[in-house]
């Protein structure tokens, strides 16, 4: 439908692309199948985040005579052994349980005993949108009929593999100031809090702290929210405690930005960090404790970040991290960064292992944390100097 020179559906929808991975995320969300369609394919989803014994007889019915497969991602396939750069699928016997499948996705150590084969594009497309949604990166597909998703009531939503693909960049660009007000806080700080929204209903937010100069590089952190550690004081990280002394130091130097995104656990979801917390809790670090899921070791990126940037008129930053890939982020998207500051919190002894993993695993500069294992270390026997040769 057309009036005068601009498309109305367009404007007021979105393209029929955009329109496909927004329903098609809040359908995985919900733990419903969807139909991924492209290069010359079409594949009926399910997410695994949910599985029972009921749904997976439903889904088997659904996709019958073909058997369906289970798609893990290439990090989740080298955990169980398998060679992989990318995603993998696993056909499923009839005989395989739903405790079986949720165990070749989750468990530390699972028994595995199946034939993968490469997934391909629009397989990979599913693992890329339920990454997105943050729940488990695993999904049930099946090889079917683009006619499949018109023969259900309610119909089954069709999602272009090509479109998942430029999701984030599509939700960067439509990204818009929602709403803004001055908020004080209970330490006496007078804040504005400028809300963003953009066309998929994310919405990050920018605290203003004081004035800031904008004709010179303004302090800024980009934190990632955590539920556990801003709002109930959780010891085992030190997210909390990083927002605390940045919002301090942005006082002290008389203003500043932090940016406040929704990229709970390094990008992996609530749900998912808790997982992780309880793969941990197993013995596992927590970078081990990512990528036995699944997941990336970091799965969060900066281009949200950089466009409220953009947006704030903020584009040469000092920007208050300990965290190269944040600092690489915004330079190669066009922020100067100008000088980084340090953001150096106590350890403690819940914490102790999860900073030790960001400094010696994740590159964190965080030399008080290096230097306080160094001088934790037991000194090495006499027995076992190895005298230098002449």
């Amino acid at each position: 439908m057309r009036n005068g020179g601009g498309d109305v559906s367009s404007i007021l929808c979105g393209t029929r692309e955009q329109i496909g991975v927004g329903r098609g995320l809040a359908e995985f969300r919900a733990g419903r199948p969807i139909v991924i369609a492209g290069s010359g394919e079409a594949l009926v989803c399910l997410p695994v985040e949910g599985l029972d014994k009921d749904r997976l007889t439903a889904f088997r019915t659904l996709c019958a005579p073909v058997r369906p497969r289970l798609v893990l991602t290439a990090r989740r396939a080298r955990t169980l052994g398998i060679d992989a750069d990318e995603p993998v699928a696993i056909e499923l016997p009839d005989e395989v349980d739903t405790s079986t499948v949720l165990a070749l996705v989750a468990d530390a150590k699972s028994a595995y005993q199946f034939l993968p084969e490469p997934a391909g594009p629009s397989a990979a497309a599913a693992i890329d949108l339920v990454k997105l949604a943050q729940i488990l990166p695993a999904v049930l597909v099946a090889d079917t009929n683009p006619a499949l998703a018109n023969a259900f009531e309610p119909r089954i939503i069709t999602v272009e593999a090509k479109a998942v693909a430029r999701f984030r960049h599509d939700a960067t660009q439509s990204l818009a100031i929602a709403g803004e007000a001055h908020v004080p806080l209970s330490s006496g700080m007078r804040t504005r809090f400028v809300v963003f929204r953009d066309s998929f209903g994310d919405d990050p937010v920018a605290v203003i702290v004081g004035t800031p100069d904008l004709s010179k590089p303004v302090p800024v952190r980009i934190h990632s929210a955590c539920l556990t550690g801003d709002v109930f004081g959780s010891r085992r990280c030190d997210c909390g405690d990083q927002l605390r002394l940045a919002l301090a130091r942005l006082q002290e130097v008389g203003g500043g930005i932090i940016l406040y995104l929704a990229q709970e656990g390094r990008g992996v979801g609530l749900a998912n960090k808790m997982r992780t917390y309880k793969l941990q809790d197993a013995g596992l670090d927590t970078v081990d404790a990512n990528t036995t899921l699944g997941f990336d070791d970091d799965e969060r990126e900066y281009g949200v970040a950089v466009r409220m940037l953009q947006m704030l008129g903020a584009t040469r930053v000092i920007l208050m991290t300990n965290n190269p890939a944040k600092l690489d982020g915004l330079a190669k998207s066009g922020i100067e960064i100008a000088d980084r500051m340090p953001l150096e919190t106590p350890m403690n002894a819940d914490n102790r292992r999860y900073l030790t993993a960001k400094a010696s695993r994740a590159g964190h500069q965080l030399g008080h944390v290096i230097a306080a294992l160094a001088e934790a270390a037991p000194p090495v026997p006499v027995e076992q100097v190895v005298p230098l040769a002449p």
